[in-house]
């Protein structure tokens, strides 16, 4: 049974779903801006099956968490993460996709203590160029209009390399929450050198905690997937092993859940094993 739940922080709440076994090895899943944490429900429920304690979040301004956060940085988004870890056991595996792949390497590297695994979905370790056509998009995702219905109607769904069932009931979802008030806040500010990734690149080998580094083939956001993968896994200054998803886009973890949800359960249970044993 899934419990949607929130957590009061200092800057605003943040809205999640509690599901698994609470005496299970924590996992926090997060999702990339511009989504929300209805990306993780296979994996969430897969994980859950697999007896571990699944919370999974909105980011910062996005679905069930508040708007008005005073700021939307990639190193706010970690501080929520770590908040997350606090209030359900204090340690656990933080899963991150894209946006929030950087903030989960920065808050392994702030909280080593707090973070025992890291799983890292098409994510962001470092800036990216971008084609001239991403370029242009960025620019116009500052303004409202007409950033809000590029993102629903052209962006979010080009990420996609095949369309998971619930795709058109999914970006009604995020049609909604881009229309609420102060809802494009959040992704508007992420899209701006506020959310830029410079500052996690440097601390990947500070970072020592093992990672499951997941990347689909075919993610147009990077050049070479495949090769952004293998960099960010021998960056990371702990054990890292990397899962490529053949064909997949950007959101490996939907695309191809049923690829993704039995590495990412065994590598939660290795950590959970290890932490264990070391305890």
């Amino acid at each position: 049974m899934s419990l949607a739940m929130e957590l009061r922080t200092s800057g605003g709440t943040l809205g999640y779903d509690r599901t698994g076994d609470p005496a299970g090895p924590l996992v926090v899943l997060s999702p990339g801006f511009g989504d929300l944490r209805s990306t993780y429900a296979g994996l969430a429920a897969a994980l859950a099956a697999a007896g571990c304690d699944v919370v999974t979040a909105d980011l910062r301004g996005h679905g069930g968490s508040s708007v008005g956060w005073p700021g939307y940085s990639v190193d706010a988004v970690a501080g929520d993460l770590l908040a997350l870890l606090h209030a359900h056991g204090g340690r656990g595996v933080l899963v991150g996709n894209s946006y929030s792949g950087s903030a989960a390497v920065r808050a392994a590297a702030r909280e080593p203590g707090a973070v025992a695994g890291l799983v890292l979905s098409g994510a962001f370790v470092r800036d990216q160029a971008g084609s001239p056509v991403q370029r242009v998009l960025v620019r116009l995702f500052s303004r409202t209009v007409p950033g809000r219905w590029l993102w629903t109607t052209a962006a979010w769904p080009s990420l996609f390399r095949s369309r998971p069932a619930d795709f058109a009931a999914r970006r009604a979802e995020l049609r909604t929450n881009l229309a609420r008030p102060g809802g494009y806040e959040a992704l508007r500010r992420m899209t701006t050198p506020e959310g830029n990734h410079a500052g996690t690149e440097p601390l990947l080998g500070a970072v020592r905690a093992p990672a499951l580094v997941v990347m689909g083939t075919r993610d147009p956001d990077f050049p070479d997937p495949a090769a952004e993968a293998r960099f960010t896994a021998d960056a990371l200054g702990g054990d890292a092993q990397v899962l490529l998803v053949d064909g997949a886009g950007h959101y490996p973890h939907t695309e191809a859940v049923d690829a993704v949800a039995p590495a990412v359960a065994d590598f939660v249970r290795a950590v959970s094993a290890a932490d264990r044993g070391g305890a």
